[in-house]
């Protein structure tokens, strides 16, 4: 994420060069209204158009424009708007897009035949492009491709054939290769288009008939300013994350798209309105901000309060990177989230938070800090202005907090720093003396990879990060599979198997836009209870916790468990602690530990092109584990039996092919965790994720990247966890009776393409995205409680769905634009490796022409 990685840069940068071009006149004037005013911008403009009049002028009826000439007439069409000869001019333009028309630029005609050949030798796979056909394509469109343009095309008949046929039989091998190649073809040729015709794509933001129903139980309250929704060429782009409604003062608030196309923060089942009040937190922009968080300074408010809901509201425009946040109080982490990534135009999000499990802090002054490490310079322009506010109100329900909150971090609240671990350089440790009186302690993880550790669900085995040296360079290693672990006094106590998340960064960018990925906006944390330590906790001595990350190590055969593994994870961890009397003293027996090893399976197969080189490498992590951990404990209130117990398992599938041009990731995590005997707690969850990324580079360090992918997120809750469970909304505004959990389920399935020049500093892109989210309530009164179904296509939303209780609360339906167009500066990103997160460097050979 952000610059540790180098990989998500997306922004637009002017080399200073004299005299200034038309096309560079153009990209400035198009990024800002600076821009646009700049004297030396408006003059070579105005000189531009003035020339391309006269042309049109002279050859009234059939003067064609280039690109760029169309390109500086359509930046002036609010000029033109219903002169005809104008209108007359871009038709032309338009109509003669095409192959076999001689018209075209010389430029322009060698990427439509390029592309019109390559197309057609798919269809026909190759069987007709013969020398003769290109000399023929030549001649008709008045060009001469050049021996190295005539290459090219040659190299794409070869990937789509696969390599040599032998003995004139195309083989199996040869069928399988072609299967593989074919994509990668395709994403040449739109490769060569979005390079070659970036400034022409139009975006179409016309919006069909909305279609808005509202439930007879439930009357919406708008409760928010409204926001234009985003349409790409011209609005600020409203970013969101799809979650579960969050309880306010005045019901159950929740993110709405309404007829007119707003978005705003809604009241979806308002309640008997409760009083309230409101601190602002912070009011910051985030410039240059690294090693400079906020510091601010939290009193309590003045009237009582039982719960406490959180709003972060953020805009930035320009450019940067995503970046992550955490939100401390004095030691203690409190809150994880990370950042959209800017537009040209602007973004907006706003995250709604239920933060009561912090009673203990919210009820006492507290030093606030919040990092957010940002950069700003002349390439990445974009701040990142904050609003942080805490509504604070009372409901009938007792929340039951944790009566106090003890840190693992690194401690540096007194100094007004971040208190965050960085794995594996620091050693995550502290040494604590918990009171003597505790009856129930629960240890929480925040932990999340970064820089080269961003992406560790898509790494392979440390014994193949050099399979593809020669072509792709050496991969990330220590296998797909991470476990963060909980140590006491040295024992492992309970484990994390990290879910997944993907920054808006991540992958491809144009997946994330408006819709930023699961759990983005709000990093989950992961609950360990360790009450069954308390005999030995509550002794009055001091005990050590500490957090490790670790991955596997292999010989290409066996697997085994390493704390080594790339930079960096971020992770912090807290103890919330429950008391008896003061004067209670808990005691029993040191608890019984069951370890059983982990069971590690792993395997990896490869294969070679003709040339010995490797060509595809298959590979398969399975691992699963359990752990139990029970004692006898004797609290204020009597003597039982307390346990914790986990079983884990994941499965990875993962192959690389084309020389490593192609990866793809099938994975999916599920756990079962569990705390009986004493305060009852049950969590079972998935994590399904299937990644599929192709990336081409060209000789000039072009590339381009397809992506397809589906990430998945099930929880089940039931019992008394630390977090809210999400039914805290309806236990005010519905009924819940008989509910004993929640049971939460989302899906995301994105496409996406992204095409970069790091040589010339721009890049384009386009996506879709869909999500489905269900939450319900679980137990004898299960029933499906909030569903919301969401549709975004190149920065703008098409469809939107909602319901409460099974009946419409909104929805909205819009048109899709063409093409998310314009072009955007890589500086920073070097190579399509960095951008997927699959090692430093770029390729080491041009991976179009692999395999020869």
């Amino acid at each position: 994420m952000g610059e540790r990685n180098g990989n998500h840069a997306y922004t637009r940068g002017y080399p200073a060069r004299a005299p200034m071009s038309v096309p560079q006149a153009l990209e400035i004037a198009r990024d800002s209204e600076e821009g646009a005013r700049d004297h030396a911008v408006v003059n070579v403009l105005e000189a531009a158009l003035t020339t391309i009049w006269a042309k049109v002028e002279a050859q009234r009826d059939s003067y064609i424009l280039t690109r760029d000439e169309f390109a500086v007439l359509n930046y002036f069409q609010s000029r033109f708007a219903g002169n005809a000869l104008a209108s007359a001019a871009r038709k032309r333009y338009w109509d003669n897009l095409g192959t076999g028309i001689p018209r075209l630029d010389s430029r322009s005609r060698r990427l439509v035949l390029f592309v019109h050949t390559v197309t057609m030798a798919a269809k026909t796979q190759i069987d007709d492009t013969k020398a003769e056909n290109l000399a023929t394509m030549e001649q008709a469109n008045g060009i001469s491709l050049s021996p190295r343009e005539k290459g090219d095309v040659h190299d794409l008949e070869y990937l789509l054939e696969g390599g040599e046929e032998k003995g004139g039989v195309r083989t199996k091998q040869w069928a399988t290769r072609r299967r593989l190649h074919l994509p990668l073809a395709i994403l040449a040729i739109w490769g060569g288009l979005l390079f070659g015709f970036s400034d022409c794509f139009i975006t179409n933001d016309t919006k069909t008939e909305l279609a808005v129903s509202s439930s007879k139980t439930f009357k919406l309250v708008k409760d928010a300013i409204q926001v234009t929704l985003a349409t790409p060429a011209t609005a600020v782009l409203e970013c969101f994350q799809v979650y579960q409604p969050v309880l306010f003062p005045k019901g159950a608030v929740d993110q709405v798209i309404t007829s007119d196309g707003t978005e705003n923060t809604t009241i979806i089942a308002p309640s008997s309105s409760n009083s309230s009040c409101q601190v602002l937190l912070m009011d910051h922009s985030f410039g240059y901000s690294y090693g400079m968080p906020f510091v601010g300074n939290y009193t309590p408010p003045k009237c009582k309060f039982n719960r406490v809901a959180m709003n972060f509201t953020v805009t930035s425009r320009g450019r940067q990177y995503d970046r992550l946040a955490i939100m401390y109080f004095n030691d203690t982490e409190v809150w994880r989230t990370s950042t959209a990534e800017p537009t040209t135009n602007g973004i907006r999000w706003e995250y709604i938070k239920d933060m009561t499990e912090y009673l203990y802090f919210w009820n006492s002054p507290q030093t606030l800090i919040f990092d957010l490490g940002n950069l700003v310079n002349d390439v990445y322009t974009g701040s990142f202005n904050t609003t942080l506010t805490a509504t604070f109100f009372t409901v009938e329900e007792d929340a039951n907090a944790a009566s106090l909150i003890l840190p693992i971090s690194a401690r540096k609240g007194s100094t007004n720093s971040a208190s965050v671990f960085m794995l594996p350089s620091d050693t995550a440790v502290n040494t604590l003396t918990l009171p003597q009186n505790v009856n129930r302690a629960v240890f929480s993880i925040s932990a999340c990879g970064q820089s080269t550790e961003e992406f560790w669900w898509g790494n392979v085995l440390q014994s193949n990060i050099n399979t593809f040296v020669p072509y792709d360079g050496t991969l990330y290693g220590y296998s797909p599979f991470r476990e963060v672990q909980v140590l006491i006094d040295g024992q492992l106590a309970g484990v994390q198997w990290p879910f997944p998340v993907i920054f808006t960064g991540g992958v491809v960018p144009g997946l994330w836009r408006p819709i930023v990925g699961i759990d983005a906006f709000d990093l989950r944390e992961h609950e360990i209870d360790i009450t069954p330590w308390l005999p030995i906790l509550s002794d009055g001595k001091s005990h050590s916790f500490e957090i490790r990350v670790v991955g596997l190590d292999d010989d290409g055969e066996t697997g085994t468990l390493t704390q080594t593994v790339g930079s960096s994870w971020y992770v912090t961890g807290k103890i919330f602690i429950w008391q008896d009397s003061p004067s209670a003293i808990t005691s029993g027996r040191e608890p019984t530990v069951l370890l059983p090893a982990p069971v590690i399976s792993i395997s990896q197969t490869s294969t070679q092109s003709p040339s010995g080189a490797n060509e595809t490498l298959e590979y398969t992590i399975n691992v699963s584990r359990t752990l139990s951990i029970s004692s006898l404990l004797t609290t204020e209130t009597g003597t039982r039996l307390v346990s914790w117990t986990q079983s884990l398992s994941v499965k990875n599938y993962g192959l690389y092919t084309l020389f490593g041009a192609i990866q793809v990731n099938n994975q999916t995590t599920t756990g079962l965790d569990q705390s009986t005997g004493g305060t009852y707690y049950k969590s079972s969850y998935s994590y399904p994720l299937y990644a599929n990324t192709t990336y081409l580079v060209d000789a000039s360090t072009n590339f381009t990247i397809a992506a397809d992918l589906s990430h998945g997120l099930n929880l089940d809750i039931s019992g008394s966890p630390v977090f809210p469970t999400g039914l805290q909304p309806f236990h005010t505004t519905l009924s819940t009776e008989g509910l004993e959990g929640t049971s939460l389920s989302t899906t995301q399935n994105g496409t996406a393409f992204y095409a970069g020049s790091p040589s010339t500093g721009t890049s384009s892109g386009y996506g879709s995205t869909s999500q489905d989210f269900r939450f319900a309530g679980v137990g004898p009164g299960a029933r499906e409680l909030y569903t919301r179904s969401v549709e975004a296509v190149n920065g703008s939303v098409v469809r939107d769905r909602s319901a409460l209780l099974g009946a419409s609360i909104g929805g909205y339906r819009g048109s899709p634009p063409l093409i998310a167009g314009g072009r955007a500066v890589v500086e920073g990103v070097v190579s399509a490796k960095e951008v997927l997160g699959r090692g430093r460097g770029g390729a080491k050979e041009v991976l179009v022409q692999a395999g020869v």
